[in-house]
């Protein structure tokens, strides 16, 4: 290739790359629109307080330090708890599912269970709240064939809600894992076995480090959904379960102190908080495990 047309590469490799920022510009500026204008308003909301006679805002940490106080800290654990047993049992009962799933010989069965999970997975909100009502409430219709209110059932409660969290959880969590455990290799087992090891030497030694990112991303997955429901437990239970996002509405619609109507803003940023300390510790597991996968 001789000097011109190596400069003529150049230049047309500078314009190609050109034109690919160029086609980015509308994803940034999306972007920028959607989360960076919200989150900057968040940031300054939550360190605003506004004096109530005055009407002059000024910069403080008031709001963010009433956040972590009190009831609205309370409602902050009570929403980490949940999602935190959601995210566990929906883990370990939707990694089950799956591998019962890509173990079956039927195939039929495992469409119809992953196409049944992408639909699940994604069904929440108060159509979700009112079939558990109808079924399980305390008028539901289970509830009055089996008995179960005198044996103590409530659905609107702490386990109740955590149960129909499970609902989408667990197809979520399949949806998740079924591919990561398509991806362990028949050959690892078949070397395994020629060794001597037994099957759960297989699955704590090989199986169990592969699917470690899969797991882990599920568990951080499934406690994110968690954390961030509202509809239906809007729907559902109400206050009778305290949530912080729950706690949020009822600062954004006036429930709240004069002068403190920021304190919605705090307890959102609390939550992004948490996320990123979740993500911080999953990230790290994650690029550890990645290796068994190269």
């Amino acid at each position: 290739m001789t000097t011109i047309d190596k400069s003529a590469a150049t230049r047309g490799g500078g314009r190609t790359r050109s034109k690919g920022w160029a086609a980015t510009l509308p994803l940034f500026g999306f972007m920028a629109l959607t989360f960076g204008i919200p989150a900057v308003t968040l940031l300054i909301g939550a360190f605003t307080v506004k004096d109530p006679q005055t009407k002059v805002s000024a910069f403080s940490t008031a709001n963010v330090t009433a956040s972590l106080q009190g009831n609205y800290l309370a409602t902050i654990l009570s929403s980490v708890q949940l999602s935190a047993v959601v995210a566990v049992l929906g883990a370990v009962l939707g990694a089950f599912l799956a591998q019962a799933v890509v173990t079956s010989r039927f195939r039929v069965l495992r469409e119809a269970v992953l196409t049944a999970s992408g639909v699940l997975a994604n069904f929440g909100g108060v159509p979700l709240a009112f079939i558990w009502i109808a079924t399980l409430g305390n008028s539901g219709v289970l509830t009055k064939t089996l008995g179960l209110g005198e044996a103590g059932w409530n659905l609107y409660s702490f386990w109740g809600l955590a149960m129909v969290y499970l609902y989408f959880s667990i197809p979520l969590m399949v949806l998740v894992m079924t591919p990561a455990l398509d991806g362990l290799r028949p050959q690892w087992r078949e070397a395994a076995q020629n060794s001597g090891a037994t099957s759960w030497q297989f699955w704590r030694h090989v199986g169990i480090p592969v699917l470690a990112p899969a797991l882990l991303g599920g568990v951080v997955l499934l406690f994110g959904g968690a954390f961030a429901a509202y509809a239906t437990a809007r729907a559902m239970v109400g206050s009778t379960v305290p949530l912080v996002t729950l706690q949020i509405e009822n600062a954004l619609t006036g429930d709240v102190l004069i002068g403190h109507e920021n304190i919605a803003l705090a307890l959102s940023l609390d939550m992004i908080v948490i996320a990123i300390l979740v993500m911080a510790v999953y990230l790290p597991l994650q690029k550890r495990s990645s290796r068994w996968l190269r």
